[in-house]
């Protein structure tokens, strides 16, 4: 499997990150496949400059070289790097546009599951609300700081996780039958298929300079699991 590239120059690569694929090896089952060791495949020798998770998609940047690698380390570090992801949550916000400032730690019994916590790292997310179904809303979310699980904790604190978040959420697959009204399966279906089944979080824009001094805009355009769902919300719309 070839990566979709989006951006490439001589410091560094940036490529649409599917779904369900890990940015770096599994310390546990390094033989899972990674985005990292497919690029590794295909460009050569790269570096890590920052990761997604798992069951989220899109533009993550990857140095070319070592002093690319410590150049955009730095930016991501020193939080000049504007970083925009749009994700579906649950029900409504009251207010549709805001600034969750809630400090995140590990949880003190299960590795790798983050918690509100007074004593944790300093933690901002600001969020607008794009489009409002009632059910579910499309959220465009800009983090000033870059903790794990930043925007899906400040999701579930705010009362609207992310749909289909496991951890955070209730981890239910969205079918079309939930929101439409008089729907029917399909004569050549057995099953109803899900509209989407993962973590609705996209990683859709970077913003950031280069090291030549330009300005690089890096999107990377709404996956077709979560397009489905909001073409379907908007059709269903009540």
């Amino acid at each position: 499997m070839k990566p979709p590239v989006i951006f490439e120059n001589e410091d560094f690569i940036a490529v649409n990150k599917p779904a369900g694929l890990l940015t770096i090896p599994d310390r546990y089952n390094y033989e899972q496949p990674s985005l990292s060791k497919m690029l590794k495949a295909i460009a050569g020798k790269i570096f890590i400059v920052h990761r997604l998770d798992r069951d989220t998609s899109g533009v993550i940047l990857f140095a070319k070289n070592e002093s690319s690698h410590k150049y955009f380390s730095q930016l991501f570090e020193k939080r000049v790097v504007e970083k925009t992801y749009l994700g579906i949550v649950k029900g409504s916000f009251t207010e549709k546009e805001g600034i969750i400032n809630e400090p995140i730690a590990e949880h003190p019994h299960h590795k790798g599951v983050m918690i509100i916590d007074k004593k944790g790292k300093a933690s901002v997310t600001e969020y607008k609300v794009i489009e409002d179904y009632g059910i579910y809303s499309l959220i465009r979310f800009r983090i000033q700081t870059g903790r794990t699980h930043q925007i899906r904790i400040h999701a579930k604190f705010a009362g609207h996780p992310i749909i289909c978040d496991a951890t955070y959420g209730d981890g239910k697959s969205i079918l079309l039958s939930s929101f439409k009204k008089k729907y029917k399966l399909s004569k050549d279906s057995e099953q109803e298929h899900p509209l989407i089944n993962r973590t609705a979080l996209h990683s859709f824009q970077l913003k950031l300079p280069g090291m030549q001094g330009e300005i690089h805009l890096i999107e990377a355009p709404v996956p077709k699991d979560m397009k489905a769902l909001l073409q379907q919300l908007k059709k269903n719309r009540s």
